[in-house]
C-alpha cells in the first residue's frame, strides 16, 4: 500500500463541512489522490476528515495515524490504513516519517507544532531528503514572515501555495 509517494497533511480539527477550511482540505486530497500520491493524517475530523474524504472519493489511500491517548477517538470513514500511536509526540513522529512532502493546512495549536517541528528539522538538516513543506492559502503567511525577521534563512525550508492547485504542482515537482 505503501509504494506511491505519501504527503503529509496537518491542519484543523475544528473544521467543519461548509467551512472553507474544510472546503480547501477536501480539495487538496482529491487533488493529491489524483496525482497518485496517498495521504497521511491525523485520521479524525476537520481537514483530516475532508482531506481523506477528498482522497477517498478520487480512488487514493488514506494512512490515519491515531493516539491511543485519545480515549474516544476513532478513525474516519475514510481511512484505508490506520496505524495507532501511544503518544502526541509519537503519532507526529510517524507523520513526518510517512511524508515525502508535508502540506500544512490553517490549523491551531496543534497544527502549528506540526509544521514547527517538520519545518525545524528541515531548517536544521534532520529532515531526510528534500521534502517540500507547503503551507496552502494565506494563513501561516505572516508567521513565515515573521520568523523570517529573526532568521532570513529558515524562510527558504517553506514554500507558500495560493491554492491546492499549485501546492499539488509544487509536490510533483519535487517528488
Amino acid at each position: 500500500m505503501m509504494s506511491r509517494k505519501t504527503v503529509t497533511i496537518f491542519g484543523t480539527s475544528r473544521a467543519k463541512a461548509g467551512d472553507s477550511t474544510f472546503a480547501l482540505a477536501l480539495e487538496t486530497g482529491r487533488l493529491l489522490a489524483r496525482a497518485g500520491f496517498t495521504i497521511a493524517n491525523g485520521g479524525y475530523g476537520g481537514t483530516m476528515l475532508a482531506a481523506a474524504k477528498g482522497a477517498a472519493e478520487a480512488g487514493g489511500l488514506i494512512v490515519g495515524v491515531t493516539c491511543s491517548a485519545f480515549k474516544s477517538g476513532r478513525a474516519n470513514e475514510y481511512v484505508s490504513r490506520e496505524i495507532v500511536t501511544d503518544s502526541l509526540d509519537e503519532r507526529l513522529d510517524t507523520l513526518i516519517e510517512l511524508g515525502q512532502a508535508y502540506v500544512a493546512l490553517p490549523g491551531g495549536t496543534g497544527t502549528l507544532l506540526e509544521l514547527a517541528k517538520v519545518w525545524e528539522l528541515r531548517n536544521k538538516g534532520f529532515l531526510k531528503g528534500d521534502k517540500p513543506i507547503i503551507l496552502v492559502g494565506e494563513f501561516w503567511k505572516p508567521l513565515v514572515e515573521l520568523i523570517g525577521i529573526d532568521d532570513p534563512e529558515s524562510s527558504r525550508y517553506v514554500e507558500l501555495a495560493d491554492d491546492p492547485q499549485q501546492a499539488v504542482e509544487m509536490i510533483s515537482d519535487d517528488c
